[in-house]
């Protein structure tokens, strides 16, 4: 129990710092029209929301239940790889784009204690 407490916090700090800098990311990012531009401003976009979200399920203790948990906590993880990618290679992202796998590591750490 205490793992998975622990665990679910870990998960749940990780998508906090993942959600400030995919903001702060996406509103650095100068929409010049340009598809790889306006695809990494969606994707840090679309990260912080999705951590967003993960966060507060996480944070609702018992009002949710395992498989909700799972699915948001898997839905987080993959949105936060496919982030990641998006920032590799791109200029002055590289930090965001380890908070992006930080938190998919995280995730998939939470994930295990549900096993």
């Amino acid at each position: 129990m205490f793992r998975f407490l622990e665990d679910r916090f870990a998960c749940a700090q990780a998508c906090t710092e993942c959600a400030r800098a995919c903001a702060t990311r996406a509103s650095l990012v100068d929409p010049d029209g340009s598809g790889n531009q306006e695809l990494v401003r969606r994707k840090g976009i679309m990260c912080a929301e999705v951590c967003d979200a993960t966060c507060r399920v996480l944070s609702e203790q018992n009002q949710v239940d395992e498989e909700t948990i799972r699915v948001q906590v898997e839905w987080c993880r993959q949105v936060c790889l496919e982030s990641a990618q998006a920032f590799d290679g791109h200029p002055g992202a590289e930090e965001t784009a380890e908070a992006c796998r930080a938190c998919a590591r995280a995730c998939t750490e939470f994930l295990a204690t549900l096993d």
